[in-house]
């Protein structure tokens, strides 16, 4: 079943935000997803992961995110790395209960994280958008199902956020489709948001969008935040472009080789 949800969840384009990271899991949430903490349909497309290539130490899950995370090829010409590039891998951003997202130590399930930032550099009659991308290695499949619950629980609990001083967003409309449903197979569970952004820098409404994938023990996010002259499609295909990259590249780096 595809749940819609009004309501809006945070990443944003810097380290400080670009991984969606809920204070609490709401079990009601996940059980009205139809079960997104327990085992769940697999997706039509399935691969079969080998055990053996599955990270199962901290050092393994760096080099598995940098194996999978997006570059700036990984979105299409003209993006570029964003400073500061990567995050601080002994943070994570936590959605707080007043609706403003702030820096913590990542959760005990968490393996590793990392988020890199990238940009559409301005142009003639053009503002420049901000992009992100998230993987997250977590101990085990469970513990990144509950991360895609929280994710939904902070959609429907903060209607606005505050993603840092001076950017927020609002009036989003979130979707969720497990695998197997509506022909989604690219993963086990996938998230998208899509809204508007407003920034004391680059004025708004501007479009923002947001999807994020859970395989395994894994989830990946990209974020998009738009600016004058840049269309909603443009948006949405940086992202989608990005996402699809990194879920390709997952696959790749625990399927059972012959």
């Amino acid at each position: 079943m595809t749940v819609l949800l009004a309501g809006c969840s945070g990443t944003a384009d810097g380290p400080e935000e670009a991984g969606k990271r809920g204070a609490s899991a709401s079990t009601s949430t996940s059980t009205d997803r139809g079960g997104t903490t327990g085992a769940g349909p697999s997706p039509e497309k399935t691969f079969e992961p080998d055990p053996a290539r599955l990270p199962k130490t901290r050092a393994e899950a760096r080099d598995f995110i940098d194996r999978v995370i997006a570059g700036p090829d990984s979105f299409g010409p003209g993006v570029v790395k964003r400073s500061p590039y990567a995050s601080d891998p002994a943070t994570w951003p936590v959605l707080g209960e007043d609706c403003v997202w702030q820096q913590r130590k990542p959760a005990p399930s968490v393996l590793a994280t990392l988020t890199r930032s990238f940009e559409v550099p301005a142009e003639a009659g053009k503002g420049p958008v901000r992009l992100a991308a998230v993987v997250t290695v977590h101990r085990t499949r469970q513990d990144a199902t509950w991360e895609m619950a929280e994710s939904i629980e902070e959609s429907m609990r903060c209607p606005t956020q505050q993603l840092r001083e001076g950017e927020q967003i609002g009036s989003m409309v979130a979707g969720a489709l497990l695998g197997g449903e509506s022909g989604q197979s690219s993963s086990e569970d996938f998230l998208t948001e899509v809204g508007e952004y407003r920034s004391s820098e680059l004025g708004g409404p501007h479009h923002y969008s947001w999807q994020q994938a859970q395989t395994l023990q894994f989830t990946v996010a990209v974020t998009g935040k738009g600016a004058k002259g840049r269309t909603k499609d443009e948006i949405d295909a940086w992202v989608s472009k990005a996402q699809g990259v990194m879920l390709s590249r997952l696959e790749n780096a625990v399927e059972k080789r012959n």
